[in-house]
């Protein structure tokens, strides 16, 4: 009988540190913030209007996203950025998401216009830190060129290189993907075919980008590029310049690592990212963010 009252007893005291533990337990998870969702705001100006994410504190960094990919894909590396004491600002191009305005006949000026506006209405008009994304970084060069006083400088990720090296025999297949891989009428398993061969390096996830492609904004910015002499905005003026490459990016080929360096001087830095490709971004989104906090600090203040 004794035995039994012990035994009792035990439970009831296990029970009681138990309850205690899980009062603990919740009260420690209730401290963790969560990750703050970027504010959402419409930047107007002219016959225009920008969707524009902003989060953080700080020295000002624009990032811009690919062609035919929307702000979203920065997530990792915003993420980050403003962890290490930035405030990031991510302008939706024409076409993607709530961002609205004439799509015919544009060039990339009108689109780093877009950029411009965005600068003086939330950053306060710069200067910024203007990191494009592959296609993001002509629009970002050509800001350089266009608007200095708003561009402190210019952080080209997986940017392509200037020409193909001779005797190059995959660009005409590299289109072909590019182009199949933002396809929603092929099945997934295809696509997934063709964002590894374009974007992703190998045994990298590239499941993640079956979304946020933006065939309106594809188009309009494909037109853009096309309207625009390369001359006109590939020195990205006289600011400082980043290339940061992804070790796997089948549109720099390793021949061509370092073109911006023997074209631009010492204003070029070059980081080659290993274990990534084209789609540096969401695929190494720290050392992407590492890479670009180490420049910004030896940066002339």
């Amino acid at each position: 009988m004794s035995e039994a009252i012990s035994s009792r007893r035990k439970q009831r005291r296990w029970k009681r540190h138990f309850a205690a533990a899980l009062v603990v337990a919740s009260m420690t998870m209730a401290t963790i913030p969560a990750r703050a969702e970027p504010e959402r705001e419409i930047a107007f100006y002219d016959n225009i209007r920008i969707e524009v994410l902003s989060e953080g504190h700080g020295p000002l960094i624009v990032m811009l996203p690919s062609r035919g990919r929307g702000a979203e894909d920065f997530d990792g590396v915003a993420d980050e950025l403003v962890k290490a004491g930035f405030f990031v600002v991510r302008p939706q191009p024409r076409g993607a998401s709530l961002s609205l305005g004439p799509t015919q006949n544009l060039t990339l000026h009108d689109l780093a216009n877009d950029v411009a506006a965005v600068i003086r209405i939330k950053g306060h008009g710069g200067p910024a830190i203007v990191v494009g994304h592959a296609f993001g970084s002509w629009v970002a060069r050509t800001l350089a060129v266009d608007h200095p006083d708003l561009v402190r400088g210019v952080v080209m990720v997986a940017a392509a290189a200037k020409a193909y090296p001779a005797g190059f025999a995959g660009a005409k297949e590299l289109s072909e993907a590019v182009r199949k891989s933002g396809d929603f009428a092929l099945s997934d398993a295809d696509r997934l075919n063709y964002l590894h061969l374009a974007f992703f390096a190998p045994n990298n996830d590239a499941r993640t980008w079956l979304q946020g492609w933006h065939p309106a904004a594809d188009e309009m910015e494909s037109a853009a590029a096309r309207a625009t002499k390369q001359s006109e905005y590939w020195a990205g003026g006289t600011v400082p310049l980043l290339d940061l490459q992804g070790a796997f990016d089948p549109f720099k080929p390793r021949a061509m690592s370092n073109e911006m360096r023997e074209e631009c001087g010492e204003r070029a830095s070059v980081v080659v990212i290993p274990n990534a490709s084209h789609a540096l971004i969401a695929e190494q989104p720290r050392a992407v963010a590492a890479a670009i906090v180490d420049w910004i600090g030896k940066l002339p203040k």
